[in-house]
Protein backbone atom coordinates (compact mmCIF):
# COMPACT_ATOMS: atom_id res chain seq x y z
CA UNK A 1 0.00 0.00 0.00
CA UNK A 2 2.94 2.08 0.94
CA UNK A 3 4.46 1.66 -2.53
CA UNK A 4 1.35 2.59 -4.15
CA UNK A 5 1.08 5.69 -2.21
CA UNK A 6 4.66 6.49 -2.69
CA UNK A 7 4.39 5.92 -6.75
CA UNK A 8 0.55 8.40 -6.96
CA UNK A 9 2.82 10.86 -4.98
CA UNK A 10 5.55 10.81 -7.91
CA UNK A 11 3.12 10.57 -10.62
CA UNK A 12 1.15 13.74 -9.68
CA UNK A 13 4.49 15.72 -9.04
CA UNK A 14 5.47 14.84 -12.31
CA UNK A 15 1.84 15.81 -13.40
CA UNK A 16 1.91 19.02 -11.83
CA UNK A 17 5.73 20.11 -13.27
CA UNK A 18 4.83 19.42 -16.83
CA UNK A 19 1.50 21.50 -16.03
CA UNK A 20 3.84 24.54 -14.67
CA UNK A 21 5.98 24.58 -17.74
CA UNK A 22 3.21 24.60 -19.85
CA UNK A 23 2.12 27.80 -18.02
CA UNK A 24 5.36 29.26 -16.91
CA UNK A 25 6.41 31.65 -20.09
CA UNK A 26 2.84 32.73 -20.45
CA UNK A 27 3.04 33.76 -16.83
CA UNK A 28 6.11 35.85 -16.73
CA UNK A 29 5.31 37.06 -19.95
CA UNK A 30 2.17 38.72 -18.50
CA UNK A 31 4.02 39.91 -15.32
CA UNK A 32 6.51 41.64 -17.74
CA UNK A 33 3.84 43.22 -19.62
CA UNK A 34 2.59 44.58 -16.41
CA UNK A 35 5.32 46.72 -15.39
CA UNK A 36 4.66 48.68 -18.51
CA UNK A 37 1.87 50.39 -16.91
CA UNK A 38 3.42 53.15 -15.74
CA UNK A 39 1.92 53.12 -12.29
CA UNK A 40 4.12 53.70 -9.19
CA UNK A 41 4.28 50.35 -8.63
CA UNK A 42 5.92 50.12 -11.68
CA UNK A 43 9.49 51.22 -11.32
CA UNK A 44 12.46 48.84 -12.37
CA UNK A 45 14.68 51.10 -12.03
CA UNK A 46 16.48 48.66 -8.68
CA UNK A 47 19.98 51.06 -9.23
CA UNK A 48 18.26 54.80 -9.11
CA UNK A 49 17.06 54.65 -5.37
CA UNK A 50 18.33 53.60 -2.26
CA UNK A 51 19.27 50.23 -1.46
CA UNK A 52 17.33 49.29 2.41
CA UNK A 53 19.89 46.17 2.93
CA UNK A 54 22.99 48.27 2.17
CA UNK A 55 21.61 51.20 4.81
CA UNK A 56 20.80 48.37 7.24
CA UNK A 57 24.65 47.30 6.92
CA UNK A 58 25.55 50.91 7.07
CA UNK A 59 23.16 51.20 10.98
CA UNK A 60 25.08 48.09 12.20
CA UNK A 61 28.38 50.37 11.53
CA UNK A 62 27.00 53.46 12.59
CA UNK A 63 26.28 51.09 15.69
CA UNK A 64 29.93 50.34 16.03
CA UNK A 65 31.24 53.38 15.90
CA UNK A 66 28.56 54.89 18.52
CA UNK A 67 28.92 51.89 20.77
CA UNK A 68 33.05 50.55 20.09
CA UNK A 69 33.06 48.09 23.04
CA UNK A 70 29.94 46.99 21.89
CA UNK A 71 29.48 46.24 18.49
CA UNK A 72 32.66 44.83 17.53
CA UNK A 73 32.96 44.00 13.79
CA UNK A 74 35.25 40.56 14.37
CA UNK A 75 35.55 40.55 10.41
CA UNK A 76 38.74 43.36 11.02
CA UNK A 77 41.73 41.59 12.31
CA UNK A 78 43.49 44.41 13.94
CA UNK A 79 45.47 44.81 16.90
CA UNK A 80 44.73 48.39 17.67
CA UNK A 81 41.16 49.69 18.66
CA UNK A 82 41.64 53.00 16.77
CA UNK A 83 42.96 51.56 13.58
CA UNK A 84 40.22 49.26 13.79
CA UNK A 85 37.62 52.24 14.27
CA UNK A 86 39.46 54.41 11.37
CA UNK A 87 38.97 51.50 8.78
CA UNK A 88 34.81 50.88 10.24
CA UNK A 89 34.35 55.16 10.05
CA UNK A 90 36.01 55.24 6.45
CA UNK A 91 34.00 52.21 5.29
CA UNK A 92 30.57 53.71 6.85
CA UNK A 93 31.43 56.93 5.38
CA UNK A 94 31.92 55.85 2.06
CA UNK A 95 28.72 53.44 1.96
CA UNK A 96 26.89 56.05 3.04
CA UNK A 97 27.87 59.02 0.78
CA UNK A 98 27.08 56.44 -2.11
CA UNK A 99 23.14 55.94 -0.73
CA UNK A 100 22.81 59.77 0.13
CA UNK A 101 23.95 60.40 -3.72
CA UNK A 102 21.40 58.04 -4.76
CA UNK A 103 18.80 59.60 -2.46
CA UNK A 104 19.38 63.06 -3.60
CA UNK A 105 17.71 62.24 -7.13
CA UNK A 106 14.56 62.22 -4.83
CA UNK A 107 14.88 65.68 -4.39
CA UNK A 108 12.09 68.10 -6.14
CA UNK A 109 14.63 70.43 -7.51
CA UNK A 110 16.64 68.03 -10.26
CA UNK A 111 20.43 68.36 -9.89
CA UNK A 112 23.01 67.78 -12.15
CA UNK A 113 25.37 64.58 -11.56
CA UNK A 114 27.80 67.23 -10.48
CA UNK A 115 26.12 68.76 -7.84
CA UNK A 116 24.97 65.70 -6.25
CA UNK A 117 28.20 64.20 -6.06
CA UNK A 118 29.31 67.53 -4.39
CA UNK A 119 26.27 67.97 -2.22
CA UNK A 120 26.42 63.87 -0.59
CA UNK A 121 29.86 64.58 0.14
CA UNK A 122 28.83 68.20 2.03
CA UNK A 123 25.96 66.17 3.89
CA UNK A 124 28.06 63.13 5.13
CA UNK A 125 31.01 65.19 6.22
CA UNK A 126 28.43 67.14 8.16
CA UNK A 127 26.65 64.24 9.45
CA UNK A 128 29.95 62.81 10.85
CA UNK A 129 31.30 65.59 12.68
CA UNK A 130 27.84 65.39 14.24
CA UNK A 131 28.96 61.95 15.51
CA UNK A 132 30.64 63.55 19.00
CA UNK A 133 27.32 65.09 20.04
CA UNK A 134 25.08 62.22 19.24
CA UNK A 135 27.01 60.23 21.66
CA UNK A 136 26.40 62.82 24.63
CA UNK A 137 23.01 62.49 24.17
CA UNK A 138 23.33 58.93 23.86
CA UNK A 139 25.03 58.63 26.96
CA UNK A 140 22.38 60.79 28.53
CA UNK A 141 19.85 58.43 28.08
CA UNK A 142 21.71 55.27 28.43
CA UNK A 143 22.21 56.86 32.35
CA UNK A 144 17.81 57.51 32.29
CA UNK A 145 17.65 54.10 31.41
CA UNK A 146 19.89 53.36 34.25
CA UNK A 147 18.23 55.70 36.42
CA UNK A 148 14.42 55.08 35.62
CA UNK A 149 14.89 51.13 35.64
CA UNK A 150 15.32 48.82 38.72
CA UNK A 151 15.02 45.96 37.01
CA UNK A 152 19.00 46.60 35.62
CA UNK A 153 21.72 46.03 37.38
CA UNK A 154 24.27 47.01 34.49
CA UNK A 155 25.12 49.19 32.07
CA UNK A 156 26.23 47.16 29.70
CA UNK A 157 22.64 45.12 29.60
CA UNK A 158 20.57 48.29 28.67
CA UNK A 159 23.84 48.67 25.68
CA UNK A 160 23.27 45.18 24.56
CA UNK A 161 19.70 43.94 25.49
CA UNK A 162 17.09 47.07 25.29
CA UNK A 163 14.99 47.58 22.86
CA UNK A 164 14.02 51.22 23.90
CA UNK A 165 17.80 52.15 23.81
CA UNK A 166 18.15 50.63 20.26
CA UNK A 167 14.88 52.47 18.63
CA UNK A 168 16.83 55.72 20.51
CA UNK A 169 20.46 55.47 18.77
CA UNK A 170 19.14 54.86 15.41
CA UNK A 171 16.42 57.70 15.66
CA UNK A 172 19.14 59.90 16.83
CA UNK A 173 21.28 59.03 13.82
CA UNK A 174 18.62 59.49 11.37
CA UNK A 175 16.85 62.86 13.10
CA UNK A 176 20.33 64.50 12.09
CA UNK A 177 20.25 63.28 8.32
CA UNK A 178 16.50 64.12 8.37
CA UNK A 179 17.59 67.73 9.62
CA UNK A 180 20.41 67.59 6.43
CA UNK A 181 17.21 67.43 4.41
CA UNK A 182 18.23 63.38 3.12
CA UNK A 183 15.39 62.14 0.85
CA UNK A 184 14.20 58.77 1.94
CA UNK A 185 17.28 57.35 3.69
CA UNK A 186 16.10 58.18 7.72
CA UNK A 187 12.63 57.35 7.28
CA UNK A 188 14.11 53.76 5.80
CA UNK A 189 16.70 53.78 9.05
CA UNK A 190 13.71 54.81 11.68
CA UNK A 191 11.47 51.77 10.19
CA UNK A 192 14.05 49.13 10.58
CA UNK A 193 14.29 50.26 14.27
CA UNK A 194 10.57 49.92 14.30
CA UNK A 195 10.60 46.34 13.09
CA UNK A 196 13.39 45.20 14.91
CA UNK A 197 11.77 46.50 18.25
CA UNK A 198 8.01 47.60 17.57
CA UNK A 199 8.60 51.21 18.37
CA UNK A 200 7.73 53.72 15.95
CA UNK A 201 9.67 57.28 16.05
CA UNK A 202 9.34 59.40 13.07
CA UNK A 203 13.46 60.86 12.53
CA UNK A 204 11.71 64.04 12.40
CA UNK A 205 10.84 63.83 16.16
CA UNK A 206 12.76 66.41 18.23
CA UNK A 207 13.65 64.90 21.39
CA UNK A 208 15.43 66.13 24.60
CA UNK A 209 18.18 64.54 26.33
CA UNK A 210 18.05 61.77 29.17
CA UNK A 211 15.01 60.25 26.93
CA UNK A 212 14.41 56.59 28.71
CA UNK A 213 11.64 54.16 26.76
CA UNK A 214 10.62 51.21 28.94
CA UNK A 215 9.78 48.38 27.59
CA UNK A 216 8.94 49.78 24.28
CA UNK A 217 6.56 47.84 22.02
CA UNK A 218 3.57 49.48 20.00
CA UNK A 219 5.34 53.38 20.64
CA UNK A 220 4.39 55.75 18.25
CA UNK A 221 6.27 59.41 18.18
CA UNK A 222 4.74 61.37 15.38
CA UNK A 223 7.22 63.33 13.31
CA UNK A 224 6.44 67.13 14.35
CA UNK A 225 6.45 65.82 18.20
CA UNK A 226 8.55 68.09 20.32
CA UNK A 227 10.12 65.85 23.84
CA UNK A 228 11.86 67.62 26.00
CA UNK A 229 14.31 66.29 28.43
CA UNK A 230 13.75 63.70 31.65
CA UNK A 231 10.75 62.56 29.65
CA UNK A 232 9.93 58.72 30.71
CA UNK A 233 7.14 56.67 28.28
CA UNK A 234 6.34 52.88 28.59
CA UNK A 235 5.00 50.49 25.94
CA UNK A 236 1.86 51.38 23.73
CA UNK A 237 2.02 55.07 24.27
CA UNK A 238 0.90 57.13 21.40
CA UNK A 239 2.23 60.54 20.17
CA UNK A 240 0.25 61.46 17.63
CA UNK A 241 -1.93 63.49 15.36
CA UNK A 242 -5.62 64.40 15.99
CA UNK A 243 -6.72 63.64 12.90
CA UNK A 244 -4.61 63.31 9.16
CA UNK A 245 -7.56 63.54 7.00
CA UNK A 246 -6.30 66.56 5.61
CA UNK A 247 -3.43 63.90 3.64
CA UNK A 248 -0.79 65.77 1.97
CA UNK A 249 -2.35 69.55 2.58
CA UNK A 250 -1.12 68.76 6.78
CA UNK A 251 2.40 68.60 5.50
CA UNK A 252 5.34 71.04 7.43
CA UNK A 253 2.49 71.49 10.34
CA UNK A 254 2.74 70.98 13.65
CA UNK A 255 0.44 67.83 14.06
CA UNK A 256 1.69 66.18 16.95
CA UNK A 257 1.73 66.96 20.47
CA UNK A 258 4.65 68.71 22.39
CA UNK A 259 5.89 66.71 26.24
CA UNK A 260 7.40 69.30 28.86
CA UNK A 261 10.44 68.18 30.15
CA UNK A 262 9.79 65.31 33.46
CA UNK A 263 7.16 63.97 32.20
CA UNK A 264 5.91 60.68 32.71
CA UNK A 265 3.81 59.15 30.08
CA UNK A 266 2.15 55.54 31.55
CA UNK A 267 1.87 52.23 29.22
CA UNK A 268 -1.55 52.55 26.60
CA UNK A 269 -1.92 56.23 27.04
CA UNK A 270 -2.54 58.66 23.62
CA UNK A 271 -1.35 61.87 23.40
CA UNK A 272 -3.14 63.53 20.01
CA UNK A 273 -2.89 66.87 18.57
CA UNK A 274 -0.36 70.03 17.29
CA UNK A 275 -2.00 72.42 20.03
CA UNK A 276 -1.37 69.88 22.66
CA UNK A 277 1.47 70.45 25.81
CA UNK A 278 2.08 67.95 28.47
CA UNK A 279 3.58 70.57 31.14
CA UNK A 280 6.67 69.83 32.73
CA UNK A 281 6.44 67.03 35.99
CA UNK A 282 3.33 65.75 34.95
CA UNK A 283 2.51 62.68 34.64
CA UNK A 284 0.10 60.94 32.62
CA UNK A 285 -2.00 57.62 33.61
CA UNK A 286 -2.37 54.62 31.74
CA UNK A 287 -4.83 54.04 28.89
CA UNK A 288 -5.38 58.21 29.07
CA UNK A 289 -6.86 59.58 25.79
CA UNK A 290 -5.68 63.41 25.88
CA UNK A 291 -6.68 65.74 23.09
CA UNK A 292 -6.17 68.95 24.93
CA UNK A 293 -3.57 70.64 26.77
CA UNK A 294 -2.12 69.37 30.70
CA UNK A 295 -0.81 72.10 32.78
CA UNK A 296 2.83 71.77 34.64
CA UNK A 297 2.63 69.93 37.85
CA UNK A 298 -0.39 67.54 37.12
CA UNK A 299 -1.57 64.43 37.34
CA UNK A 300 -3.53 62.55 35.19
CA UNK A 301 -5.33 59.00 35.45
CA UNK A 302 -8.65 57.26 34.79
CA UNK A 303 -11.26 56.68 36.75
CA UNK A 304 -14.63 54.92 37.39
CA UNK A 305 -13.09 52.11 35.72
CA UNK A 306 -15.21 49.34 36.72
CA UNK A 307 -13.84 45.63 37.26
CA UNK A 308 -16.58 43.07 37.48
CA UNK A 309 -16.12 39.40 37.99
CA UNK A 310 -18.34 36.62 36.69
CA UNK A 311 -18.83 33.38 38.50
CA UNK A 312 -20.51 29.88 37.50
CA UNK A 313 -23.04 30.72 39.63
CA UNK A 314 -25.47 33.84 39.60
CA UNK A 315 -25.16 35.32 42.46
CA UNK A 316 -23.66 38.82 43.74
CA UNK A 317 -19.98 39.55 43.26
CA UNK A 318 -18.60 42.79 44.47
CA UNK A 319 -17.15 44.85 42.48
CA UNK A 320 -13.88 46.75 42.76
CA UNK A 321 -14.71 50.76 41.33
CA UNK A 322 -11.93 52.66 40.97
CA UNK A 323 -13.85 55.82 41.37
CA UNK A 324 -16.21 54.89 44.26
CA UNK A 325 -15.23 55.22 48.11
CA UNK A 326 -17.52 52.43 49.16
CA UNK A 327 -18.02 49.29 48.23
CA UNK A 328 -21.26 48.02 45.53
CA UNK A 329 -22.00 44.96 43.62
CA UNK A 330 -22.76 43.66 40.48
CA UNK A 331 -25.95 41.75 40.10
CA UNK A 332 -24.49 38.49 37.15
Amino acid sequence: MAAVMHMVKEWMEIAMGDRIEKEIHHIVSDILEDYKGGRDIDKVDIFNQPNKNEIIEIIDGLLRILYPGYYRDRVYKIYRVDSEMSVIIEDVMYHLNKQIAVALHFLPEALSEEKIAEESQRISVAFFKKIPEVRERLNTDLQAAFDGDPATRYKEEIILSYPGLFAISVNRLAHELFLLDVPLIPRIMTEHAHNVTGIDIHPGATIGNYFFIDHGTGIVIGETAIIGEHVKIYQGVTIGALSTRGGQRLRNMKRHPTIGDHVTIYAGASILGGETYIGKNSVIGSNAFITTSVPDDTRVSIRNQELAFRQDKKKKVQVEDLGQSEDWYYVI
